[in-house]
């Protein structure tokens, strides 16, 4: 049989708008998750020119209650929009917030566009790997996996140079500048070649707006009363969070097209990967607030050496990323790699528990790479296997909610850990005769570094070391959580064609399009 003119035209052509919505991918998946890192470098040198000291945490604190209350609305909204139209809000929203916080003039002005950058951050991820969903089958999803897990190491190593070398060699606002560029790429590149879109809905659309409101309420009174739980000031605004999470899920089960869709959970997978990136992140990114802190204050290292303490596990979490999705996951099953992974992650910090004054750069470095590969095996395991399972019409929803998951077990963990970090200080230095009063975590290291008397040093690491072993006993708890919730996945390989529930399946491709992961290959 003679082909089709021009076939062979048509199939370039689709190849070609897959590579340009991949790159367009992973050019937003960079911005984002470099630009913690990148601002983390410049904060001492902007706090030097605009002041504002008193309001240091808040720059990033802003910027994370913003990204993380909007995770699941931009989902949802993909979900009645379309991709495209969300991700080029979301990617305004970042980019003219960059260009503002480089205007900044003073600490309150930056707090404020951080945030509204926040906003636009809260849509660029999890908008990336809907698309990926959307785009891709099982199968070439699960081999390209690894390509976009590495953005997440990169970004790890390149954040930290990128921003000191702007810094020093130009100057501060470069490293909000440095996004225009790349994310006016990405848009358009986005906007010109992703055409695997919903098929248009009514034109008015139901928007759950009370829903909307009260999730983002809830979830930033809940941020808030975590960011205060070391101070004993929490209660209230935790109340408030859970009265308004009470009306939130009233009004989800009565919407006719909810925000946050409850029935999502009725799904045994679903409900199970939730729990378990919210017991996961807990542990992990709980963990990885504090590990720094012991090296540099405990083992007398230097920021940079404590900095890069991390780097195995970043390399860690990302080899194991591409090991599991490219070449294990089809063949063993999603559940076999989380289980595996969620050993992994429990082992690192079981490890972690041991440390003491007397421990080694290398031993903490051996602890967070099993952590890392831990979250590399079962994180892009579970995302796939969600994104496998349900309906093209609440993918968005669902993608938008597991990140969401291990955001909150983030904030959780950083918020819990600290308290019990503060609370075990203050408890070993009254044991060594110190009053708590005198020292606070903040001023740990730089009364470290001068401590006259070696008996004083002495005392100070030694409180501190049990202390932060305490933390890493929660984090173990956790991890062991996350692994007892990963034993009740359901088993079975990934269906390999249409997802079930999926009623444009059969809907007609736009000619150059690229096909979604519900056509057949």
């Amino acid at each position: 049989m003679c082909p089709k003119p021009g076939g062979a035209h048509q199939e370039a052509r689709v190849t070609r708008s897959e590579r340009f919505v991949t790159l367009g991918i992973m050019l937003g998946i960079f911005m984002a998750s470099m630009e913690s890192t990148v601002v983390a470098t410049a904060m001492p040198t902007i706090v030097s020119q605009i002041g504002g000291l008193a309001s240091y945490s808040w720059v990033f604190s802003a910027y994370m209650l913003a990204a993380t209350a909007t995770v699941p609305l931009f989902g949802k909204l993909s979900d009645l929009y379309g991709r495209r139209k969300v991700f080029a809000v979301a990617m305004g929203l970042f980019l003219t917030a960059s260009l503002l916080c480089g205007l900044a003039r003073s600490m309150p002005q930056l707090i404020a566009f951080r945030a509204l950058q926040g906003l636009g951050a809260g849509g660029l991820l999890p908008l990336a790997f809907i698309m990926i969903g959307d785009m891709f089958t099982v199968e070439r999803r699960a081999r390209m996996q690894g390509l976009f897990s590495s953005m997440w190491g990169l970004s790890s190593i390149v954040g930290p140079l990128l921003g000191g070398f702007l810094v020093d060699r130009v100057s501060w606002p470069w490293v909000f500048y440095i996004n225009v560029a790349p994310g006016l790429l990405a848009a358009a590149l986005i906007w010109r070649f992703f055409e695997a879109d919903l098929a248009p809905g009514p034109a008015r659309p139901t928007v759950d707006y009370v829903g909307a409101v009260l999730l983002t309420a809830g979830v930033v009174a809940l941020l808030l009363g975590l960011f205060e739980l070391e101070g004993g000031r929490a209660a209230p605004r935790l109340a408030l969070a859970a009265g308004l999470f009470a009306a939130l899920a009233w009004v989800e089960r009565r919407a006719p097209d909810p925000v946050l869709p409850l029935q999502l959970f009725r799904l045994r997978l679903f409900a199970v990967a939730c729990a378990q990136g919210l017991w996961s992140g807990w542990s992990m990114f709980g963990s990885l607030a504090f590990v720094p802190l012991f090296v540099q204050a405990v083992l007398r290292t230097s920021a940079t050496a404590a900095g890069s303490t991390l780097t195995p596990m970043m390399l860690g979490w990302v080899s194991a990323s591409i090991l599991s999705t490219r070449f294990l996951l089809l063949r063993l099953g999603y559940r076999v790699l989380a289980l595996t992974g969620m050993v992994s992650l429990s082992t690192g910090t079981l490890l972690m528990t041991r440390v003491g004054p007397d421990a080694t750069r290398g031993y903490v470095m051996l602890a967070v790479t099993l952590m890392g590969i831990g979250m590399g095996l079962s994180v892009p395991s579970f995302m796939i296997a969600v994104q496998s399972t349900v309906s093209r019409r609440v993918l968005g929803a669902a993608t938008s909610t597991l990140q969401f998951s291990r955001s909150i077990g983030g904030a959780l963990g950083i918020s819990v850990m600290g308290a019990v970090l503060a609370a075990r200080l203050a408890g070993a230095l009254r044991a060594e005769g110190i009053d708590p009063g005198t020292v606070s975590v903040n001023r740990l290291l730089d009364l470290l570094a001068r401590a006259a008397a070696p008996a004083l040093d002495g005392a100070l690491r030694a409180a501190l070391a049990g202390a932060i072993q305490g933390i890493f006993v929660v984090a173990l708890l956790a991890a062991l959580a996350a692994l007892a919730v990963t034993m009740l996945a359901p088993g079975g390989r990934l269906a390999l064609g249409p997802r079930p529930q999926d009623a444009d399946a059969a809907r007609p491709e736009p000619a150059g399009a690229v096909r979604p992961a519900s056509a057949k290959p």
